[in-house]
């Protein structure tokens, strides 16, 4: 197991606000060709965002679709107030999303049925789907957004919505880590169906990524608890708790999680559909 026996889960949650003016502006903030790293000290008011037929609402973007860099999906975090949220959250038919909630309760209807959704919660919503989101708790509910356009494929079905907490979901232990490696997958890896996966990779004070991770998927990975020294390309970063890591293609990566409490992250990765080949000449 990647959490010891009785030890509660905690998911950070950026709160905004801005700092005096007597803070210095060293920080970690980096954006290089291979990867970025947004900390969480610069989730500040000021570089908030808004959206159609949203009310009450207001959100961070940690990752968009960028040409040369990571292309294929975009990640936000949502602020609802109470009262707040949209009967028309997705204006893109075309786009598939995971809601993961990190603080507070969201009443997501999803084709009909209401799912109220606490820490921990996980909704996987099909493109063209019927969903609203509201908030409607006496409390601010924040919750990580990840979205993608569905890469269709004839002859795979389309697949189906879920909603679930990773409380009620056992993490697969990697093997030969006496347990300190784990990962909790909400969807099978062998379900041609999904594009994309979103999972939480979980270790134990002192597990690593034994090797340079290097392959074609994308990666958005919010550090949810816990902090370690992340190998991004050349480069070992200190991350912890609220850190935002945004991976191109091909970027090696490896981590030592650095204690005292476990350290895990929500990771996005893009899977199952053919590379795109360019169409000049045919």
């Amino acid at each position: 197991m990647a959490q010891r026996p009785n030890e509660p889960r905690t998911y950070f949650a950026p709160t905004g606000g801005h700092p005096p003016q007597t803070q210095l502006l060293t920080d970690r903030a980096v954006f290089t060709e291979a990867y970025a790293v947004i900390p969480k000290g610069v989730m500040r008011d000021i570089v908030t965002s808004h959206l159609p037929f949203w009310t009450g609402t207001r959100l961070w973007v940690l990752s968009r679709p960028l040409t040369g860099f990571a292309e294929t999906f975009s990640q936000y975090i949502m602020e609802v107030q109470p009262g707040g949220g949209s009967d028309k959250p997705e204006t893109d038919p075309g786009a598939e999303a995971v809601l993961f909630i990190v603080e507070g309760e969201l009443a997501l209807t999803l084709n009909g049925q209401v799912h109220n959704m606490q820490p921990g919660g996980y909704a996987f919503i099909p493109p063209g789907s019927d969903w609203t989101a509201r908030n409607s708790s006496n409390t601010t509910v924040r919750f990580h957004w990840i979205r993608k356009a569905y890469e269709k494929v004839e002859g795979v079905d389309m697949p189906e919505a879920f909603v679930t907490n990773e409380n009620d979901v056992e993490p697969l232990v990697m093997p030969d880590t006496n347990g300190c490696w784990s990962t909790t997958r909400f969807v099978d890896t062998q379900d041609m169906r999904h594009d994309m996966h979103v999972n939480i990779v979980n270790f134990l004070p002192g597990g690593v990524i034994p090797f340079a991770e290097t392959h074609v998927m994308e990666h958005g990975l919010y550090v949810l608890e816990g902090k370690a020294v992340y190998l991004l390309n050349k480069d070992w970063v200190e991350v912890e708790a609220g850190d935002y890591m945004w991976l191109r293609a091909f970027c090696p990566q490896a981590c030592y999680a650095g204690g005292p409490g476990p350290f895990r992250y929500l990771l996005y990765k893009d899977v199952n559909r053919h590379m795109k080949l360019p169409t000049y000449g045919r």
